[in-house]
């Protein structure tokens, strides 16, 4: 199988190299994808009867505990 190679970046108008970029995409996916699920389980925990305190907290402890997970299900490219 023939991997695709991306093409060099083009230099600015300037002739400096382009700035990288601050996130990669993998880092970008596994972090959105984290706060959905904490968004979600904040919410499903209020709407269940629980104080906003205790629902915070859950939607922090259900987004950090998904990084890890997350960062080995979601493969990066090569």
């Amino acid at each position: 199988m023939t991997q695709m190679t991306p093409p060099p970046a083009a230099p600015t108008p300037d002739g400096s190299a382009p700035e990288p970029p601050f996130l990669s995409l993998h880092t970008t996916v596994v972090i959105l994808t984290a706060l959905v699920i904490g968004l979600v389980v904040g919410v499903l925990t209020v709407l269940a009867g629980a104080p906003v305190a205790g629902s915070v907290l859950a939607g922090l402890t259900a987004a950090g505990s998904s990084v890890p997970i997350l960062r080995s299900l979601i493969g990066r490219s090569p």
